[in-house]
């Protein structure tokens, strides 16, 4: 394996997670969003899914002492924490200013004409668990 395995485990992790989420979405609501194809936040991470990819990817490869292990993991451990704890209370703010924004506007009479703030941009402590699981077993099964 070669450094070139840890980019495609990244990148088929993310593939895979992304399509899941997107499946995900239509299940529950029961229409097609292509947005939810290429979007943020949702069920499953897949930031989380393409760095744990990677850094399982990193560990077939440098192994679990290896200081290139050692990075892939504290940075992979920056983007789950920022996905469910900075990006997460941003999602939450966004809803709550949407819905305030549409109460003033019923409230006046007047239409509301602000675009509203995109609250898909976080995730659940679940939903980075979830997409960090599909990362690792996207490596392992690319790396048998």
């Amino acid at each position: 394996m070669n450094g070139s395995n840890a980019v495609l485990c990244a990148a088929v992790s993310w593939a895979v997670a992304q399509v899941l989420k997107a499946t995900l979405y239509y299940a529950t609501n029961k229409h097609f969003k292509a947005g939810r194809l290429t979007g943020s936040g949702g069920m499953p991470s897949t930031h989380s899914a393409a760095v744990t990819g990677f850094a399982t990817a990193i560990f077939f490869r440098y192994g679990l002492e290896s200081f290139e292990f050692s990075i892939s993991v504290f940075l992979g451990l920056i983007v789950m924490y920022d996905a469910c704890h900075v990006r997460w209370a941003a999602s939450q703010h966004a809803k709550r200013l949407n819905d305030l924004e549409e109460k003033r506007a019923q409230e006046s009479g007047e239409e509301n004409t602000l675009k509203p703030l995109n609250e898909f941009i976080g995730h659940s402590s679940l939903q980075v668990l979830v997409g960090g699981m599909i990362g690792i077993v996207v490596a392992l099964l690319l790396n048998l």
